[in-house]
């Protein structure tokens, strides 16, 4: 094979040096179109009969031409599904992609390891091939075609290589500007949900005291006349009013913290008095809660959120304990560099955290299996923690339970 491309001369270097500013200059919009323009600057600079840039698809264990260049050969290709070619079939493609090494040769038809089609019904005689780098991995090939034997030469290989890198960079690029698109798009309408549900909410929190005020009626005519039907009713009515209240509190507070209008009010408290407080009203026969804890222990925060933090914990871990088993709460004072802390730990025995869980834990609208809330609850007691300079831990393994760790900064009242 001559050292010279037929078609080029000797001043192909320029025109090529503009084919790749023009590669990079492709829009980074649709991933096809994008593919396909590519192929058709390389089919015109290297005037071949076909260019192909495969990409692998994982669903299928396949090489599929994703851009192609707009050739005579290249819609017959098409039409004899050639376009495709699964790994298992074998053929140099999947060999450069397999291997990560260019291949080049000017006598395909005489080439054992190519596929029967590809030689004689695309009649292929002089092929390029290059392994097409995406981000950081292999992704595919980018492969050009000829009609004519012994077409192409070494410097066309090498230009190719270069290529293909240039056209991995362009790929890249476009697919980082679509997952971009999809991400923009998807916190759009998550910030618009957002919004209507905190209005939602306010205008539900507006109906909830008249409500409140017409269930203590009832309940207090309830026992004036000793109707205890009525009686229990009323009460059943007003304990699901103040599962809602709490549920419209959380939402409020999640426009708050997002909107920085969340506020504490921190002043000295006994923790261990709240503590056994929670643990005492919220201890039952088949699921018991047990502090442990000193009689005393006093830090300065802000009670009803540290309180509103705790109870989410332990109505967690209730709600994952197997009947008879406790959920133990521990307080205790540590010593750390940085000053004295408290910390909170809620534990149980129940079936522990799926690991595929872990990384979102935290945040919002995030349920576990079996859950009937909003997923919020843990959200909060995070940032109502942080808000007070404090930590949220978690650790959790199938054959110990879950175990929760509140650290709070011990400050001057």
């Amino acid at each position: 094979m001559s050292d010279e491309n037929p078609g080029t001369g000797s001043g192909w270097a320029d025109p090529r040096l503009r084919a790749l500013e023009q590669l990079l200059a492709l829009p980074a919009a649709e991933l096809r179109p994008t593919l396909d323009t590519a192929g058709q600057l390389i089919s015109e600079l290297l005037h071949a009969d076909k260019v192909d840039v495969f990409l692998i698809e994982h669903a299928t264990q396949s090489l599929v031409a994703v851009g192609t260049s707009d050739t005579p050969m290249a819609r017959l290709q098409k039409s004899l599904g050639l376009d495709r070619m699964p790994l298992a079939n074998g053929g140099r493609a999947v060999q450069v992609y397999e291997t990560e090494a260019a291949f080049m040769t000017g006598r395909q038809e005489e080439d054992p390891d190519e596929l029967p089609g590809i030689k004689y019904r695309l009649g292929v005689r002089s092929t390029l091939m290059a392994p097409l780098p995406i981000g950081m991995e292999t992704r595919g090939v980018l492969a050009v075609a000829s009609a004519r034997s012994d077409f192409f030469t070494g410097h066309d290989l090498r230009f190719l290589q270069a290529v293909a890198r240039w056209v991995g960079m362009v790929a890249h690029r476009v697919e980082l500007v679509q997952e971009l698109t999809k991400l923009a798009v998807k916190q759009a309408r998550r910030k618009a949900a957002e919004e209507l549900i905190t209005v939602l909410a306010h205008d539900m929190a507006n109906h909830l005291l008249p409500l409140q005020a017409r269930i203590q009626l009832i309940q207090r005519r309830a026992v004036r006349k000793q109707e205890p039907e009525d009686l229990r009713d009323a009460t059943g009515a007003a304990a699901s009013l103040r599962s809602l209240t709490r549920l419209i509190n959380d939402l409020l507070d999640v426009g708050r913290l997002e909107q920085d209008l969340f506020t504490l009010r921190p002043h000295p408290v006994d923790l261990a008095g709240l503590v056994r407080e929670l643990a005492e009203t919220a201890s039952t026969p088949a699921r018991p809660v047990r502090f442990t804890g000193p009689e005393e222990l006093v830090t300065v925060a802000d009670p009803e959120r540290v309180r509103q933090v705790l109870e989410n914990l332990v109505a967690n871990a209730l709600k994952h304990s197997p009947p008879g088993r406790p959920v133990d709460i521990g307080l205790e004072a540590r010593d750390r560099p940085e000053g004295a802390w408290v910390c909170v730990t809620v534990s149980d025995q129940g079936p522990g955290i799926p690991s595929e869980l872990m990384p979102t834990l935290f945040e919002r609208f995030m349920r576990g299996p079996g859950s009937s809330g909003l997923g919020l609850g843990l959200y909060l007691a995070r940032r109502i923690t942080e808000a007070h300079g404090g930590t949220l831990e978690v650790a959790s393994t199938s054959s110990a339970g879950t175990r929760f760790e509140l650290s709070l900064p011990v400050t001057a009242g």
